[in-house]
Order: C-alpha cells, then structure tokens, then sequence
C-alpha cells in the first residue's frame, strides 16, 4: 500500500495582533504569539529538510538547527509539554535565547529567505515558532525544568572570562562559556543589563519582562552580572587581563550618527539613542511616576528608515505626536523589516520620500519648529550596497515639526580602545580581530557591533557564539601550555 503524499498547504498561519486602535494607546506587545494547536498547524506545513541540507539552518547566524526543533512540534503533538521541551532542547544547543531572537530577529532576510516552502507559497514562520516555544515553556515550567537538569549536569570549572557588555553578543558569548563550564562575569555600564535589547527595543516589540526572564537564566547557568561597571573608567582592559584567562568586548554601536547642518542645536532634537533610551530604559511614558521626562510635541519627524527609526517613530505616536518618517532614498532601500513597516503604516505614521534634511529652523525661543529638506532624485546607477544612487534637484521643501528625531545610525563606543592603546581599530573606531574574532591583544576577543559597526541582534549573537568557541580553544592551549 503506498502512502500518500502530505498535501503542501502554501499560507502560513496568522499569528494574531492587538488591534490598532487599543496599541496605539499604549506600548503592549503587538504580537500575541501562536497557542499550541496553531504552532502545531504550522509546524505540520514544514517538509522537514535533512538537516545537511536545510537552507534555513544556512540561513541562521547561530545555525540552529530548525527543521530538529519543528521537528519535535510535530512528533509530540500529543503531548504539549513533551512537544516544547523535546523542541527547547534542540534550540538551546545553539541559541540561549530564543524569547529574544523569535522577537527581533529578521527572520524574512535570514532562515525563512531560503526556506523550500517558500518557492511553492509561505515560508515557514520560523521566527514565531520559536518565539512559541520559548514562551510556551516559560510560562508551563519547562524552562525552569530543563535549566535544573543542565545546572545539575554541569561541568568543573575550566577557567575564568570576562565578557564587557551584556548586550546580545556579550549575552550569547556568556551563555555559551557558561555551558561549557566556565566561570563568566559580565561588565555593564548601565544599570540594567540587555544592552541594546534594553534600551533600545521598545516593549510593543520586546516586552521587557521577557528579556528580564532570559537573562535571568544565565544567571541560573552561574553568569555573574555587575553593573554600573564601565570597563576603560571603572576598571581597565590591562586589570581584567590580571584576573581572567581572557576577555571578550561586546559594547556594540551605542554613539549616534548626527547631522552636520544648521540649526542641529536646536531644543526638541532627539538623536533616536537618546530618545529611545529615556522611553525604554528609564520609561519616560510613564512620567512622573519614572522620573525621567520626555518632551514630545504635536508634529514629530523621524529622520531615516531603518528599524531604530521605526521604533522611535512608534514610540512618538503612542506619546501622543503625529508622526512623519522622512527618507532621502524611495521604499525599495529601506533597510527596517517589513513587519515593522507595515505595523508603524497601520498605526498612522506617514511616510515622505527622497527627502535629504539640509536645515533646521528654530523659533525665538531656540525650539525646533520646521526642517527645511531638498528634493531628492534617484538614478539607475547603483551603490555598493545596492541602492540607487541619489542626486540633489535643487527643489526644496519645508515640514513643521516641533520634535525631530535622528535616526541614521550608530558608531562604535571608544572608551576601552582610547583606554588600551595596543587594541588597534579600524578608520569607522570598529575593534580589528581575526579570523577567530581575537583583537590585536592576546586573550581579548569581541563581537557584535563592536566589530561589525551597527548590524542586527543575530549577527551579534552567531559573533558572541563563534567567540565563546575561538576562547575555549584559546584557555585550553593556554593551560596545556602553563
């Protein structure tokens, strides 16, 4: 008797959203997530590639192996909490923190772009499965079992590693040492850890009580956390060195970009760092109960089309601002998901093309009340990165804002290369490693945006993995050495 063929169901199924006109009114996550049954409904559309084969597994900085962890889904799909369980193990053999990545990651650019299913009709929702399976496990206890039975399988100690910054490379870098059974302490500045996660993803995107619950399983696997710890002030690069067997630098992009036009000096103008800081890390919504302020006015321009800018939009328009996202390129070279796009679109945030800011116009008072841009023109030639190149067309207009916004990117901090004048940097002030993501100082590694400039949380963390792996091998030859 021969067996039928699966038949292939070609739309993915929906996760559902809180509606628009409740969101904007508040910062709840947008996103609710799958529940069991419909996790499992689409689960059963994977065709389940060998995983040598899988393009999705190619397709993930951390090469988590998908098709094992959907796998698992659809196997179990009797038994709910065996389900999760049996798929969290398969994930976490890669990736610590999957309630993160499931979230923010660019799933549509990364595992879902090559997916097989997607030439027939949907990818499969990998982001969202996993985001399931992350979240249906913390909230059964299944996290908190598995984590019991890691911690009591653990390892002697193999050494000590200092990682400086807990953002997703310095978190992942952790995590993994941690798992290999190496004492960690992380070095942050702040007085939360997360680094970007923290400060700069708003809650209707990653609710902070997620990240909170992540973190804290590090320190269930023994990671040492101390804050308020600025590595090149507090303490140095050489002093670490004294204590640890090596270090690893994940301090990210955190300088922001600015514009060198008149009128930058102006009240009301926000770098998006800034203002996205005060609005997540210090909760300035919720003012005065928080006791940091923020000032948002009627009319809001967000300068630039990358994630940041969506979120700093997002943001002013649940301040109660009318927002407006000004872009000197056209849609096709926005570089924010498409998700987040189409969400700040619902929400009531427009959107003004080939526009290049080239003043700023205050009032008497010295506060913002206009930015004055030129009309832009693409070409057919294209950039490096693929882009239409632009032209000025010597045709202005001018927009009344009484808050603007700067979100064109970030910069490498410098403090700990000004500090340790042997770590050689790059002209941008990115860190310079090798192939093994070791600096120009023997012992110290980094990764994330401090070697890549700024980039996204999964490429942060495959760096924070690939550098856990090139310290083991370091302190073991180090100790055979001794």
């Amino acid at each position: 008797m021969t067996r039928k063929k699966p038949k292939i169901i070609k739309e993915r199924v929906p996760t559902p959203e809180v509606p628009v006109e409740e969101r904007v009114k508040s910062f709840v996550e947008v996103n609710l997530g799958y529940d069991f049954a419909s996790a499992v409904k689409e689960a059963e559309r994977c065709i389940q590639c060998p995983p040598e084969y899988a393009s999705c597994i190619k397709g993930c900085p951390v090469h988590i192996n998908i098709p094992g962890f959907i796998g698992k889904l659809i196997e179990h799909r009797d038994d709910p909490k065996k389900a999760v369980k049996e798929a969290l193990k398969v994930i976490w053999s890669d990736n610590t923190l999957p309630g993160v990545t499931g979230r923010v990651c660019p799933q549509e650019e990364q595992c879902e772009a090559p997916c097989v299913m997607g030439k027939v009709g949907d990818p499969i929702n990998i982001g969202k499965l996993e985001r399931f399976v992350a979240d249906y496990a913390r909230t059964h206890g299944i996290e908190e079992e598995l984590l019991r039975e890691f911690v009591s399988n653990g390892n002697d100690i193999k050494g000590k590693v200092a990682v400086v910054g807990s953002g997703p490379a310095g978190l992942t870098c952790a995590g993994e040492l941690a798992k290999m059974g190496y004492k960690v302490t992380i070095f942050e500045a702040l007085h939360k850890p997360g680094g970007v996660l923290v400060y700069g993803i708003p809650e209707f995107r990653l609710p902070k009580e997620i990240l909170n619950k992540e973190i804290a399983k590090l320190r269930e696997l023994g990671v040492e956390i101390k804050l308020d710890h600025i590595v090149g002030k507090t303490i140095t690069l050489e002093e670490l060195l004294e204590e640890y067997d090596a270090v690893f630098i994940g301090t990210g992009a955190g300088t922001p970009k600015l514009l060198n036009i008149p009128g930058i000096l102006l009240d009301r103008i926000y770098s998006a760092n800034e203002f996205l800081t005060r609005v997540n890390l210090m909760k300035a919504y919720e003012f005065p109960e928080y006791d940091t302020p923020i000032t948002v006015g009627k009319k809001t321009i967000v300068i630039g089309a990358g994630n940041t800018a969506m979120d700093a939009a997002r943001s002013a328009l649940r301040l109660g601002s009318e927002v407006t996202i000004a872009y000197r390129r056209g849609r096709e070279d926005m570089t924010a998901r498409i998700e987040e796009i189409q969400h700040a679109e619902e929400e009531g945030v427009k959107f003004e093309f080939f526009l290049s800011p080239v003043e700023f116009i205050g009032d008497e008072n010295g506060k913002i009340k206009a930015v004055k841009f030129e009309k832009m023109k693409p070409l057919e030639e294209r950039d490096a990165k693929g882009k239409r190149k632009i032209v000025g067309t010597g045709e202005y207009v001018t927009l009344e804002a009484d808050t603007v916004i700067i979100a064109i990117g970030l910069e490498p901090n410098k403090i700990i290369s000004e500090e340790a004048s042997s770590l050689k940097t790059n002209p941008d002030g990115t860190l310079v490693v090798d192939k093994n993501l070791m600096t120009s100082i023997p012992g110290v590694f980094a990764g994330g945006d401090a070697i890549r400039g700024e980039a996204t949380v999964i490429l942060a963390m495959g760096d924070g993995k690939k550098a856990a792996k090139s310290i083991d091998e370091y302190i073991r030859k180090k100790h055979l050495s001794a």
